[in-house]
C-alpha cells in the first residue's frame, strides 16, 4: 500500500532525496521548504502527488499550519521525516551564543514544533512512523562541531524518550544517522563562527585527515532515499540505523572504548556508591 509522508526541509539535500524515493514508487508527499522555488521541478514530474509547502520550522504557529494543511490535503500522515537542519562550524570557544542558540532552534526546537503538532494525528490514527534525521555526530563527536553535536546529541535523546512514550499508540520513531554524504550541508547552508588563532593547527590537522579519508566513506544521496524505505516499510523498524559506509567503521570501535574506559573506572563508579560493593 502507498504511503502519505510529510518531509522537512525537503528542498535539497536528503529531504529532496527521500521525496523522490518515496514519490519514485507512487506514495504521495507534503515536502517544507524555506522556499518552494526548490521543489518546482518534482512538482512538474510528480503533479499532485507533492503537496509543496512553505516552511521555516522555527515558527511554532506556521509548523501547526503546514502540518494540518498536509493533514487535509493527504487524508493520513503515515511517516513524519523530520529533516530541516543545518551545520554550525566552530570550536566551543569560537561559537557565539547566539550562533548555538539559532543551532538549537532548527535542529532541536524546529523538531520539537513538528513532532509536537503531528502527535495528536498519529495517536487518532492508532499508527505512524517519526523519522529523525540525526547523524553519527548524535553519538560521536568530532572537534570545531560541539555546537552542532549538542543540538544532535539532544535530539537523541529527547527521541529515545519519544520511542518509549508513544509506543503504546501504535507510534514508531528512528533516529537514521548518516556519515558523510556529497550533500551540501558543509556547503552555503553551513554557518561558520569568527575563528580564533589559538584553533589554526586543530582546524588544518582536521581538514588534513578529511583528505586522507577513503572516497568510499562519502555517501551517495541518491542512495539515501531508497534505504529509507527499507527502514519506513520494515515491520518492527528500528530505533536507530547508521546511514553509510564510514558509521559502520567507527561507532562499534568508539562504543568498545566507552566500554573498557567505564570497566577501568568501575572501582571509582563503586566508590562513588557509597555502600559497600561486597
Amino acid at each position: 500500500m502507498s504511503k502519505t509522508w510529510l518531509i522537512t526541509g525537503a528542498g535539497r539535500g536528503f529531504g529532496r532525496e527521500f521525496a523522490i524515493a518515496a514519490l519514485g514508487r507512487g506514495d504521495r508527499v507534503a515536502a517544507t521548504a524555506r522556499n518552494t522555488e526548490a521543489l518546482k521541478d518534482l512538482v512538474d514530474i510528480y503533479g499532485d502527488a507533492i503537496i509543496p509547502l512553505s516552511l521555516d520550522v522555527t515558527d511554532r504557529e506556521a509548523v501547526g499550519a503546514a502540518v494540518a494543511t498536509a493533514h487535509e490535503r493527504l487524508g493520513s500522515l503515515d511517516v513524519v521525516v523530520n529533516n530541516a537542519g543545518y551545520g554550525l562550524f566552530g570550536t566551543v570557544e569560537e561559537i557565539s551564543e547566539q550562533q548555538l542558540r539559532d543551532q538549537l532552534e532548527v535542529n532541536l526546537f524546529g523538531v520539537l514544533h513538528v513532532t509536537q503538532a503531528v502527535l495528536p494525528i498519529l495517536r487518532e490514527q492508532g499508527a505512524g512512523h517519526v523519522v529523525q534525521i540525526s547523524t553519527v555526530g548524535g553519538i560521536a563527536a568530532f572537534p570545531t562541531l560541539g555546537g552542532y553535536h549538542a543540538s544532535k546529541w539532544a535530539l537523541e535523546g529527547l527521541s529515545e524518550s519519544l520511542a518509549q512514550e508513544v509506543a503504546q499508540f501504535g507510534i514508531s520513531v528512528t533516529l537514521i544517522e548518516p556519515g558523510g554524504f556529497s550533500t551540501d550541508w558543509a556547503g552555503s547552508s553551513a554557518v561558520h563562527a569568527e575563528p580564533l588563532p589559538h584553533y589554526d593547527a586543530l582546524r588544518a590537522a582536521f581538514v588534513e585527515q578529511q583528505k586522507n579519508t577513503p572516497p568510499e566513506f562519502t555517501g551517495d544521496p541518491t542512495a539515501a532515499g531508497p534505504a529509507l524505505l527499507n527502514v519506513v516499510d520494515a515491520e518492527e523498524p528500528p530505533l536507530r540505523v547508521l546511514f553509510g559506509l564510514m558509521p559502520t567503521q567507527v561507532v562499534p570501535s568508539l562504543y568498545q572504548q566507552r566500554l573498557d574506559t567505564w570497566k577501568a573506572w568501575e572501582p571509582v563508579s563503586l566508590d562513588a556508591n557509597g555502600h559497600s560493593s561486597s
